[in-house]
């Protein structure tokens, strides 16, 4: 999987190509997630879901839960609002609450873009969360994170990964069928919310041809984004 390690992040420190102009790919870090994190990632979380996950959750999950791995986005080369101008909003009153780019005088910390995480139990992968900010959507960053997971799970030699998604999220489904999951079963009021179904979707095995699969998936993404991958 070595060839895969570099494959989104390639070239990640340059910031011009080969022929001299600007490296105009949208930077981004992706790394794992920690205890301070946990405010940034339930007000995503809220966002994002109408289930959010409580803040003890997302503590037991970084601090206690060993089979979980958890990781977060952030911009990358210092940049704090999304590449349109017009999707600017929550992330900008985030980094500037008092209309500045400090706190008292001392940087604030980079937004939080993005969330996701799997468990791994023996040699199967199943993606519990996965979430990018609204104002960043569009950008291949949830597809940037699905990736990362599923070739962090290939390392700890998963050879299954498996899922639930709302039966009407079909934006996300098509997302999961790029990458060879099929539906294999449904879970009838899965989701509290509003009692909607699930779909159980499973990708597997994954072998070579995957292995190879996940090499121009990669590569492909690297056109798009640079990606400084801190998750080692």
């Amino acid at each position: 999987m070595s060839s895969q390690n570099t494959v989104a992040n390639k070239h990640s420190e340059q910031r011009e190509n080969k022929n001299g102009a600007p490296d105009e790919r949208l930077a981004v870090v992706i790394r794992r997630m920690a205890a301070p994190d946990i405010d940034q990632v339930v007000a995503l979380d809220r966002l994002s879901f109408t289930n959010p996950w409580p803040p003890r959750t997302y503590h037991y999950e970084v601090r206690n839960n060993t089979r979980s791995n958890m990781y977060v986005l952030e911009p990358g080369d210092g940049t704090s609002q999304p590449p349109a101008p017009s999707q600017q909003g929550w992330l900008e009153r985030l980094i500037k609450p008092d209309g500045n780019n400090n706190n008292n005088g001392q940087s604030s910390p980079p937004p939080l873009i993005g969330y996701c995480g799997f468990w791994q139990i023996a040699d199967e992968a199943h993606i519990s969360t996965i979430a990018v900010h609204p104002d960043w959507r569009g950008h291949k960053l949830g597809e940037l994170q699905l990736w990362s997971m599923i070739r962090h799970a290939l390392r700890r030699q998963a050879s299954k990964v498996t899922l639930e998604v709302r039966v009407s999220n079909t934006l996300a489904q098509n997302l999961y069928v790029k990458y060879g999951f099929e539906v294999v079963g449904r879970r009838r009021a899965y989701y509290s919310d509003n009692k909607e179904d699930a779909y159980n979707m499973l990708v597997g095995p994954l072998d070579d041809a995957y292995h190879a699969r996940m090499v121009e998936w990669g590569r492909a993404l690297a056109q798009r984004l640079r990606v400084t991958d801190l998750t080692r």
